[in-house]
């Protein structure tokens, strides 16, 4: 394989990231298209309605200004999610500091249902939605990274800023609170 090659698409992050520093603009490609869906469901999850692809779009830009800095101690996509987290945190700053208002737009109505399973899903999901908008922050968000990104606990723990037991609690008593608000 030289230089000019493509990267294969069953490249290691570490291998995209080197083949990126060394001037691979391919290499870069491959990462956001294998991490962008993942960072924006993340980034979803932690509440953000408006402006995700905005926040990947940063996440990416900050991560490859400072890849240097990423020493694979932890996956790329936990950093990466770790930058996302952050910049979440810095737009609800910002958000707070501004107070804009949102305005409703017509379309933005549901009016009517096409099918009894589309209101089933529906209701299925505003009670799935309802029960983990109760959780307290840590745990919804421990539960959002398990179950909707598979990450392990020590991933978690790395993205949340706590340790890998602590994260173990936080995702179990969430589990247990879905559990029992679900099914009484």
């Amino acid at each position: 394989m030289t230089a000019g090659d493509p990267p294969p698409p069953d490249a290691t992050d570490a291998d995209l990231i080197a083949r990126w520093q060394a001037g691979d603009e391919r290499a870069a490609s491959l990462l956001v298209e294998r991490h962008a869906d993942p960072v924006a469901r993340y980034v979803s999850s932690l509440g953000m309605r408006g402006g995700v692809e905005e926040v990947v779009q940063d996440t990416f830009v900050r991560a490859f200004g400072s890849i240097a800095a990423f020493r694979g101690e932890s996956t790329l996509r936990t950093w990466l999610f770790t930058i996302a987290r952050r910049l979440v945190a810095d737009s609800r700053r910002a958000f707070r500091r501004q107070r804009e208002v949102v305005e409703v737009q017509e379309g933005d109505a549901a009016t009517e249902y096409d099918a009894l399973d589309d209101l089933v899903a529906d209701e299925s999901r505003r009670r799935m939605h309802e029960v983990i908008g109760r959780l307290s922050r840590t745990q919804r968000e421990v539960f959002l990274l398990r179950v909707n990104e598979g990450l392990s606990y020590k991933e978690i723990a790395v993205v949340v800023g706590t340790t890998e037991g602590a994260a173990r609690v936080h995702y179990h008593n969430a589990l247990r609170h879905v559990k029992e608000s679900l099914y009484v």
